[in-house]
């Protein structure tokens, strides 16, 4: 596969930064994993998480949720009360991807996620990597967010990326597919030894 590409686009996320609710919740329902798995399916749900990464308020979404489920108060408010807990660190083979590709100083490097504008200060003060990258889309501060376009668009705009030209990598196959829809590459990310041989399809070497 031949390509021009110069720019990169990075979720976080999955990629970068192990984040997982259950973290949290399998201590909270002391390591049942059914009832961990049934709370996130049926309860604090990820649609129910995206809408905040969307930019409703998490007071708000927390309140909202107690109301339908009175019986839930105390697991509920500790989804964002115990937020912290949920990030288990960073994915160390995508971060040195990462820190290669910049000092190649080849690539416009970036990044596109779906995060709370609340909450993502805290993973700002935690990963350094975070402060690599040309610019960081976040969707609680733009109001939307993947798989929607415009989010997508926003990036491209902001950035003045070429669709071409550039290569998205997320754990999502969803959001990969609208960016397969604008023109965008796209990597479907399932571990950092994957990402390197999916990366030299594009010429993009990697040591």
């Amino acid at each position: 596969m031949t390509s021009k590409v110069n720019t990169i686009i990075f979720d976080l996320g999955g990629v970068l930064i192990d984040w997982n609710p259950e973290y949290v919740f399998l201590k909270a329902f002391q390591g049942d994993k059914e009832k961990t798995k049934w709370f996130l399916n049926n309860i604090c749900t990820m649609d129910w998480n995206e809408n905040q990464d969307e930019g409703y308020p998490i007071s708000l979404g927390t309140e909202d949720l107690i109301e339908k489920f009175p019986q839930y108060e105390n697991y509920i408010k500790m989804y964002y009360g115990e937020w912290e807990n949920m990030i288990g660190g960073a994915i160390e083979g995508t971060v040195e991807i990462l820190k290669t590709l910049i000092k190649t100083e080849k690539y416009k490097v970036v990044a596109l996620t779906n995060w709370s504008s609340e909450t993502f200060p805290i993973a700002q003060k935690r990963f350094e990597f975070l402060g690599w990258f040309e610019g960081i889309v976040v969707s609680g501060e733009e109001k939307t967010r993947k798989p929607n376009r415009d989010i997508f668009e926003i990036t491209l705009k902001r950035f003045n990326i070429q669709p071409e030209n550039s290569i998205f990598i997320d754990d999502n196959v969803r959001n990969i597919e609208t960016a397969k829809s604008i023109g965008i590459h796209g990597i479907h990310f399932k571990t950092p030894e994957l990402l390197v041989s999916e990366l030299k399809k594009y010429n993009i070497k990697l040591p």
